[in-house]
């Protein structure tokens, strides 16, 4: 058990279900994502890199890619969430649908990818 399992396991009801669905997904496509923390979130890394973080906020939840290109590149897609750059916010009334949890994760997927390759 790592640091997204753990802060997973301290929510409850629909916001709880909403992350553990957003993280499964993550963890679907990318199984060698290990658990650890990046900017001081509970995150999926890739290589040492933050692949996905998804919290609770008071007012809110989201999505982390720790990129600001992915989201943007997803505009069409994200109509009717609240989202800059680097955070998507939606609720567990509202949440993501898992097509475009997975089109975040493979965009964000492909730069960790292009990155390592290019060292």
């Amino acid at each position: 058990m790592g640091t997204v399992t753990d802060y997973l396991e301290t929510l409850t009801g629909p916001n709880r279900e909403t992350l553990t669905r957003v993280v499964a997904i993550a963890r679907e496509l990318a199984p060698e994502a290990v658990e650890g923390m990046s900017y001081a979130m509970p995150a999926l890394l890739i290589d040492g890199k933050g692949l996905l973080s998804a919290l609770e906020t008071k007012k809110h939840l989201a999505i982390y890619p720790f990129s600001g290109q992915v989201l943007p590149q997803l505009a069409d897609e994200l109509e009717g969430f609240d989202w800059a750059a680097g955070t998507l916010r939606f609720s567990a009334d509202h949440p993501v649908p898992d097509g475009l949890v997975r089109r975040i994760v493979e965009l964000r997927l492909a730069e960790i990818e292009a990155k390592t390759r290019r060292r």
